[in-house]
């Protein structure tokens, strides 16, 4: 659309079914790479990506083109089936429902970039689940404690 001119920032949150530890080191970044590319093709920008084998933090310049909601169902769907096709999980492999997203301003770039970039190194000191408590609070998201990211039977 003429004239519209827009800067987002989104950090997005999401695990994988049940909080299992799926992802593994020697294709992760192969993961992160085709994620990458579907984020890049519906033109947005990937400006990092990194995760532990339970969970993923993707950080992107959001072109307000379609719902948020939408286009997390589709990097979501692609990449199981991604994942599925090149026979990198002997199980089923499924995101868990659900997933967080955070709007930074441009000043919060550098700051988010090496939060994620540095994930690993993160959660020597903390779980998944008290980062993903403590992002909640921090953004003053309502929430109820009993449904975060909890183990689905």
């Amino acid at each position: 659309m003429a004239n519209t001119y827009t800067q987002l920032y989104i950090h997005f949150v999401f695990a994988v079914q049940n909080r299992i530890s799926l992802i593994q080191p020697d294709w992760e970044e192969e993961l992160y790479k085709y994620m990458t590319g579907i984020i890049q093709n519906k033109t947005h920008k990937m400006i990092a990506i990194n995760g532990m084998p339970d969970h993923l933090h993707m950080f992107i310049g959001y072109q307000p083109k379609g719902a948020v909601s939408e286009l997390i169902k589709v990097v979501k769907g692609e990449s199981s089936k991604w994942i599925k096709e090149r026979g990198f999980v002997q199980s089923r492999f499924q995101w868990q429902e659900g997933y967080g997203a955070f709007s930074h301003s441009r000043s919060q770039i550098d700051r988010v970039y090496h939060y994620i970039r540095n994930q690993k190194e993160h959660h020597r000191k903390k779980t998944f689940r008290e980062e993903y408590l403590e992002l909640l609070k921090k953004f003053n998201v309502d929430f109820d404690e009993r449904y975060v990211f909890k183990t689905v039977d």
